[in-house]
């Protein structure tokens, strides 16, 4: 499937961690011709952590994308009938927005615009990173890989060890679980052993 010209939203929530893995990703998008429609969480707009400063990732994202990220539920609403998506992608999903939208919570930015895409039955992407999907979320993880419209970047455990909950989606298959969203069918496997790394753990 052929990305160019394509209009793919992304949604990004605060799992800071896998910023590093995520933004070559919107990269690749853009070089295959896509426009990027950047969406971020209140988390990603004004939390500091170790992993950067939060106006640093908002700045690194435009500058990827080449536009202002949509950090508002009013502007997002729009990417619904007005100014439809190709596809949505959430990269990375937390836990938290993960339950969320599961159970039909539309109270961010980034779950307005899966909500307005679903609404227009388009694919939406998602790609997990979460220290419960094998714990308490297991039950919204399951319940969401059976909902229509949604298609998963392949994900396993990031440290069976240390972390024996945790599973994160390897992003570096992100553009091609998009190709085949686009398609409405999912890239298997979509469970995978991921080489897990200690910074981590």
């Amino acid at each position: 499937m052929d990305l160019k010209g394509k209009r793919i939203g992304f949604g990004i929530t605060g799992s800071h961690c896998t910023y590093e893995e995520v933004f070559p990703q919107i990269n690749s998008l853009m070089e295959a011709g896509a426009e990027v429609v950047p969406v971020i969480s209140k988390t990603v707009q004004f939390t500091d952590t170790k992993f950067g400063k939060a106006v640093d990732h908002v700045a690194k994202i435009e500058e990827l994308t080449g536009q202002k990220v949509i950090a508002s539920i009013p502007e997002a609403e729009p990417l619904g009938p007005k100014n439809p998506l190709d596809c949505m992608v959430i990269a990375p999903l937390t836990g938290n927005s993960m339950s969320k939208l599961a159970n039909a919570m539309t109270d961010t930015p980034v779950l307005m615009a899966t909500k307005a895409t679903i609404r227009n039955q388009r694919p939406v992407v998602l790609g997990i990173s979460t220290n419960d999907a094998l714990g308490l979320n297991g039950v919204n993880l399951m319940r969401l890989m059976a909902t229509k419209y949604l298609y998963f970047i392949p994900f396993g455990q990031d440290h069976p060890f240390k972390k024996p909950t945790s599973l994160v989606a390897d992003m570096s298959q992100l553009k091609e679980t998009i190709e085949h969203a686009l398609e409405f069918k999912q890239l298997q496997p979509v469970l995978i052993q991921r080489m897990f790394k200690e910074n981590e753990a």
